[in-house]
């Protein structure tokens, strides 16, 4: 397989095949995103792709799914995204679905009828990087959204009855917005209503802004006890159901997930026993991005 650059793919998609179809991020200004600095997005031409899809058909004919990378393939216009997915149903028709990273620009840049016809030809999953839901932070980080306009996307996902993953990031308000952070992320994931929630934790990397600020002293990264204050806080702030949450990253202090609201209980209880010191935490040469 033919990549350009090192790939990120979430976690998930540990087995699935990774077809590389932009490069980078269309948006790339977020403050504490390294991820995609040192690549320019471009849309990969014809020819890789069509390079990439030969050789998975060669090799990768046990693998079921597919992921289209880079940051945000969906911001691809529909009318390169219909050939797409269905060269990929032609050349790979193991695949039983296929999945990529929206951000909310991309998704809202796509009907609902748009969204469907991708759906039927196999887009199964989208995920999207919410962050946080408190306009204050959004604008310090760059992201370019507000509570809003993530809300609207996310809906927009839903209603085209496509699976949605949303991230969020424990520890982006620093210590000074922890609690306004929690407290209005949770508030915009029971209005989005996903159908998995995945909190990772702030590792501020090294020649990002927020990174530098961290550095400098501008910025005040909370501890793992606050970390886990703040994760207590949003989790009671999400009213969904039938709702998947892992905080089972490598970034994070505590793995945990379970079923919300069926499991939500139990989780605020294993949270509370970290707390009062009965379960250790991760140490931090064991966390990882």
């Amino acid at each position: 397989m033919n990549y350009d650059g090192n790939i990120i793919r979430p976690p998930s998609e540990a087995d699935s095949i990774i077809l590389q179809v932009t490069v980078g991020c269309s948006h790339n200004r977020c403050t504490f995103c390294g991820a995609y600095k040192d690549k320019r997005f471009r849309i990969r031409t014809d020819e890789e792709i069509a390079e990439n899809i030969a050789f998975a058909a060669r090799y990768c004919i046990r693998q079921h799914k597919v992921f289209l990378a880079d940051g945000d393939a969906l911001i691809l216009s529909h009318k390169q995204l219909v050939p797409l997915f269905s060269r990929i149903r032609k050349e790979l028709p193991q695949v039983r679905r296929i999945s990529l990273y929206g951000n909310a620009k991309a998704i809202r840049s796509k009907s609902l009828e748009e969204l469907r016809e991708l759906k039927s030809l196999g887009l199964d999953r989208i995920y999207m990087g919410l962050e946080s839901g408190d306009d204050t932070i959004l604008r310090q980080i760059h992201k370019g959204e507000t509570a809003d306009s993530m809300i609207s996307a996310g809906r927009k996902v839903a209603e085209a009855g496509i699976f949605l993953s949303v991230t969020v990031l424990l520890g982006l308000g620093g210590l000074v917005l922890s609690r306004q952070h929690a407290v209005a992320t949770g508030r915009v994931l029971t209005e989005m209503a996903p159908r998995q929630i995945a909190a990772l934790t702030l590792m501020p990397m090294s020649g990002t802004p927020l990174g530098d600020a961290v550095k400098n002293g501008s910025f005040q990264l909370p501890d793992a006890v606050a970390m886990l204050k703040e994760l207590r806080e949003m989790l009671t702030s999400i009213n969904c159901d039938k709702v998947q949450f892992m905080a089972n990253h490598a970034s994070n202090y505590l793995p945990i997930s379970g079923r919300l609201g069926r499991d939500k209980d139990a989780i605020l209880a294993t949270i509370d026993r970290a707390l009062s010191g009965g379960i250790a935490l991760t140490p931090e040469a064991y966390r990882a991005l």
